[in-house]
């Protein structure tokens, strides 16, 4: 199994969606993620981080609101948003920088 940091390492972009179970904007956000994901596949990867599950990884980048989503290459951190958002800028964002 891949660590997170191997996968943030990967040279196509990678959009991190830090999320909480009890949240209910990152439960809004799920049906945008599952919809990029899908626009992305094989350019970019789109992957979920449970805040709660996964505290010292949120903490390590910063993460203090949900969802908040950061976009990584080659283990840096390219983009960062907290808060929800739109599909289409999700999707230019990742296509940016594929």
């Amino acid at each position: 199994m891949e660590t997170f940091g191997e996968i943030i390492g990967s040279e196509k972009p990678v959009l991190v969606d830090f999320y909480a179970d009890w949240c209910g904007p990152c439960k809004a956000m799920e049906p945008v993620i599952k919809e990029v994901a899908k626009a992305v596949q094989g350019k970019a990867r789109v992957i979920k981080v449970d805040i709660d599950k996964s505290t010292e990884t949120a903490q390590i980048y910063g993460v203090s609101a949900v969802p908040t989503f950061i976009v990584f290459k080659n283990g840096r951190i390219l983009w960062r948003h907290p808060g929800m958002i739109d599909k289409k800028t999700l999707l230019n964002i990742l296509m940016q920088n594929a």
